[in-house]
């Protein structure tokens, strides 16, 4: 890794910390995120619904996707894309790496 994508990337949590298909909030730089451990990777998406300001880590995870607890939307991990009503909007992604137990991630949304 660079120096470049060190002042990019900071670490959001312990790769032991996150348990399979159970969300995790952190906060970067004041913005909320959702750090997720499924299907043996790991994602970071902005934690709050782009339908309504609800945390995403309180919803459960499953086939890669994230529920929104409130109203039932689901995003996939990969794209933020929701995959049905009532949201209509992505949420962002950001890239993760994996640092030995570290998870590293960019608040530089993934294109």
């Amino acid at each position: 890794m660079t120096a470049l994508d060190r002042a990019r990337f900071q670490r959001a949590c312990g790769l032991s910390e996150l348990e399979e298909d159970t969300p995790k909030r952190v906060e970067l730089d004041g913005t909320p995120v959702s750090v997720v451990r499924t299907e043996g990777e790991v994602f970071a998406v902005n934690d709050i619904c782009s339908h309504a300001n609800v945390s995403l880590s309180e919803g459960e995870v499953e086939d890669c996707q994230i529920e929104c607890w409130l109203h039932g939307s689901s995003f996939d991990l990969r794209t933020g894309k929701p995959s049905g009503l009532p949201a209509t909007r992505p949420v962002p992604v950001y890239p993760v790496k994996i640092e030995g137990d570290d998870v590293l991630v960019s608040l530089n949304q993934e294109s």
